[in-house]
C-alpha cells in the first residue's frame, strides 16, 4: 500500500538548515530536496500500520540502523511535487551476535514516484534487530 509524501518549500528549507547545508540548490526559491530528506520524510509521512518496521515484525526497542542508500533516477525532487511512496521488504538474514544470540538483518526498499507514476528515487535501508542475550529486557 502506498502513501503520499508532499514536498513543501518550507520543509525543504527547514531540513536543509537542520543538516547545515548552505547549497543554494536546497535553499533557493525552488529548492530540490537534500537526498537524506527522504528518510526523515518517510518516517513522518508513512502511516504507522504500513511501516517497514511493522512489516518486519521487529521489536522496535532492539532496532539499529545499519545502512542507507539512495538511488535517484533523474533530477532530485523539488518543492511543490508530491511523491507517492511504497515500502517493501527485501532480503533478510541472520548472524550470530558478538555477545551471544542471533542478530537479524533486513532490507527495506522504498520507491518514490512522481504524479505521473515515474520512478524518481529508490531508498534501500538495512535494519538490524539486535540479539537478545537471555536477560529480561524489562529488568534494566
Amino acid at each position: 500500500m502506498s502513501y503520499e509524501f508532499p514536498l513543501d518549500y518550507s520543509k525543504i528549507r527547514e531540513f536543509a538548515r537542520a543538516v547545515m547545508t548552505d547549497d543554494a540548490a536546497h535553499t533557493g526559491t525552488e529548492p530540490v530536496i537534500p537526498p537524506t530528506m527522504l528518510t526523515s520524510g518517510r518516517m513522518i509521512w508513512e502511516p504507522a500500520e504500513q511501516s517497514g518496521f511493522v512489516k518486519l515484525g521487529f521489536d522496535r526497542r532492539r532496532i539499529l540502523h545499519g545502512e542507507e542508500e539512495y538511488v535517484f533516477h533523474g533530477p532530485l525532487p523539488r518543492a511543490g511535487q508530491t511523491l507517492t511512496a511504497d515500502t517493501r521488504i527485501g532480503e533478510s538474514f541472520e548472524k550470530p551476535g558478538k555477545r551471544g544470540g542471533v542478530m537479524t538483518f533486513a532490507k527495506m526498499i522504498t520507491e518514490f514516484r512522481d504524479d505521473s507514476g515515474r520512478l524518481v528515487a529508490t531508498q534501500n535501508s538495512t535494519i538490524i534487530q539486535t540479539a537478545t542475550t537471555g536477560n529480561s529486557e524489562g529488568s534494566k
